[in-house]
């Protein structure tokens, strides 16, 4: 449609036919004359020309691509996604129209054509919608061109109710919550600039369209510093009737910002009030870790209780412990800071920002696993402490209604059942040894609770989760957390996006995998001056150990090892010795991973295999969730006749 001008042609069609038809005494005009007025002008049949053509040239594309053989590909007619576009709904058209001054890029040379080059990617999210732009090459200029249909609607008024107009339009203050993203040519993924767009200036612009010039900042310890600038062009469709004055639109933000900041000095005082009594308690207290305030990617200062939501995953996740798999598998990366010196840089990101470059620190973890915990219906909160050595840490804690307590670790899926130790026993009396990494505990909180742990010691092993004794834990009130950290009335917390499904085609990845370690394992056998032999049907019979590899870490419990070993057996003949060596990633990258898996002693020990009749096997299984985030487990073989 962009590169046949469509929208320009629809436009001018749209003036003619408005200019013949619209005699004084009818002054209506139905979509079916608009229809028919570009029907007649020959503007549908070149619209019907051009897209078959563009659905043809993608069947070539996708039936061309190696498909395993455990797929078929589907020989249908394709079928052409329309957007449903409900007429009796109000939508925000917005158009993002290249960038400039991405100065970061203003050296980068043209990429050859074929040549994989980095790429800028932008994610938006908007009342519950998600959308993702096109990828385009890095630049100075990048060359952004795509329009996202945003449904404005009022959810409080029902879906029956007759269509939003401007003023009720002007009370939904939830922002246009924009991400950009950069991936290097080695897929590894950064977070640029995260930005809240303002929408509702349109409501005031004549013609109902409005052109902005949005300056990105950077994050972390760069958001002082501009990134580039995205041209942005608004519209309301179907048009307004009546457009709103700019005194309007300029009084209502006044006063949304106002009453925000209003709230958050209250709470600050409030949070300066407790803290002081905080320390009455106990000199002590100032070394503990009580988080009430962290810093977001931009640098703002939020409420810790605002970045935790009760988050339901649709069908995308079924069990809370599905839910601990899936924060687990997305990565680990702590925020990037520039030189040395080893202190923390801080950044709690956003839940889209941490989503869209899909790693994070162990605080985004965190926040996420609660979420998805409250969700499920548990009491989950989010512990800040301390591991060995006096790490600072988070982790998640759930109460279950008979006392029990159990810590999840978010970056690992493990779960740890509490068990207090009594210093006052005697010490006869055998106490029980905690398995959890975790050192001491400053604080707990969710989206509706925060409590500062006033026991004698901070140590987690002696600590008592009694969270109604106010002698052992200190709380907040309430109304304060509820007044700055509730969704929905001019809060200056972001809405949280919904997760969205995963486009990975677990199978074409897993066998693009396996075939790339298979190269790779040639190669550097053929260094050391090894001959190959693969045998397929040993690979094969890897996948059940995969498998339940997997199921494990998601249910904590094993099964079907007893097949696999039998098959195994069968496998090797008598007098043949097996090896295999199972390893997990979470990343897609074999190259990066038959490096790590090299460093493996084991490993090493069954790729580099000399004996005779060696044969090798390996087998790749990638499990998806959803967003982009996946567990790859690889496990390598080798069975030859044993000579003593």
């Amino acid at each position: 449609l962009f590169q046949m001008d469509v929208h320009g042609r629809i436009r001018e069609v749209l003036a003619e036919t408005i200019r013949d038809e619209l005699a004084p005494e009818h002054q209506q005009l139905s979509t079916e004359d608009l229809i028919k007025a570009l029907r007649q002008r020959g503007i549908v049949d070149d619209v019907m020309k051009e897209l078959k053509f563009v659905t043809d040239v993608n069947e070539k594309e996708r039936t061309s691509a190696p498909k395993p053989s455990t797929h078929f590909v589907d020989r249908e007619p394709p079928v052409l996604k329309k957007t449903n576009i409900d007429p009796t709904r109000r939508y925000l058209y917005l158009q993002v129209l290249g960038g400039k001054a991405f100065l970061e890029h203003l050296q980068e040379p043209e990429p050859l054509p074929g040549q994989i080059c980095s790429t800028f990617t932008l994610c938006l999210h908007f009342r519950n919608q998600r959308f993702r732009s096109k990828p385009v090459p890095c630049a100075c200029e990048p060359d952004f061109h795509d329009g996202f249909l945003l449904e404005v609607h009022k959810d409080s008024l029902g879906d029956g109710s007759k269509m939003v107009d401007a003023t009720t339009m002007l009370s939904v203050c939830d922002p246009v919550h924009m991400v950009l993203i950069k991936t290097d040519t080695f897929g590894e993924t950064t977070l640029v600039a995260s930005y809240f767009l303002e929408w509702r200036s349109v409501l005031a612009a004549e013609n109902g369209i409005t052109n902005i010039a949005v300056e990105l900042l950077g994050v972390g310890t760069e958001s002082k510093v501009s990134v580039g600038v995205l041209n942005i062009r608004l519209e309301m469709y179907p048009q307004l009737n009546k457009m709103l004055s700019p005194e309007v639109t300029n009084t209502q933000f006044a006063l949304e910002r106002q009453k925000t900041a209003e709230k958050e000095r209250l709470f600050l005082v409030y949070a300066k009030q407790w803290w002081r009594e905080y320390l009455q308690i106990r000199p002590t207290h100032n070394v503990r870790l009580v988080k009430i305030f962290a810093q977001d990617e931009n640098g703002v200062n939020r409420p810790v209780c605002s970045y935790i939501r009760p988050l339901r995953a649709g069908r995308l996740l079924d069990t809370p412990r599905q839910a601990a798999r899936f924060v687990s598998v997305l990565g680990y990366e702590r925020a990037p800071v520039i030189g040395g010196g080893g202190n923390k840089q801080e950044q709690w990101c956003t839940l889209l920002a941490f989503l869209c470059r899909n790693k994070g620190d162990c605080e985004d973890h965190a926040n996420l696993l609660c979420s998805l915990l409250l969700g499920f219906g548990l009491e989950a909160f989010v512990c800040a402490g301390t591991k060995a050595k006096g790490v600072p840490h988070t982790w998640v804690m759930t109460c279950g209604t008979d006392g029990t307590v159990t810590f999840w670790e978010s970056l690992t899926g493990h779960r740890y059942i509490h068990r207090p130790i009594n210093p006052d026993d005697p010490p006869l009396v055998e106490q029980p040894k905690p398995l959890y990494p975790y050192r001491t505990i400053g604080c707990i909180f969710n989206h509706q609770k925060f409590f500062g742990n006033c026991q004698p010691s901070d140590a987690v092993e002696v600590c008592v989760f009694d969270l109604h004794d106010e002698s052992k834990w200190k709380p907040m009130s309430g109304e304060a957390i509820k007044s700055v950290c509730s969704p929905g009335t001019t809060s200056s917390v972001p809405p949280f996006p919904p997760l969205c499904a995963s486009t990975l085609d677990a199978a074409v990845a897993s066998n693009e995998i396996e075939v790339q370690l298979r190269v790779l394992v040639s190669e550097h056998r053929k260094d050391l001056g090894l001959s190959t032999v693969w045998d397929d049907h040993l690979s094969y019979l890897l996948s059940p150990a995969l498998a339940a590899y997997e199921l494990e870490r998601t249910t904590g419990i094993s099964a079907g090892n007893e097949e696999f070993q039998d098959a195994v057996r069968r496998a090797v003949p008598d007098g043949h010795t097996f090896k295999g060596f199972p390893i997990h990633f979470v990343y897609r990258n074999a190259r990066r991973a038959f490096a790590t898996c090299l460093r493996s002693p084991f490993c090493e020990e069954v790729v580099c295999c000399r004996g005779d009749q060696v044969r090798l096997a390996v087998r790749v299984r990638v499990f998806t969730y959803p967003e982009s985030a996946c567990a790859v487990w690889i496990m390598f073989a080798c069975k030859y006749r044993s000579v003593l």
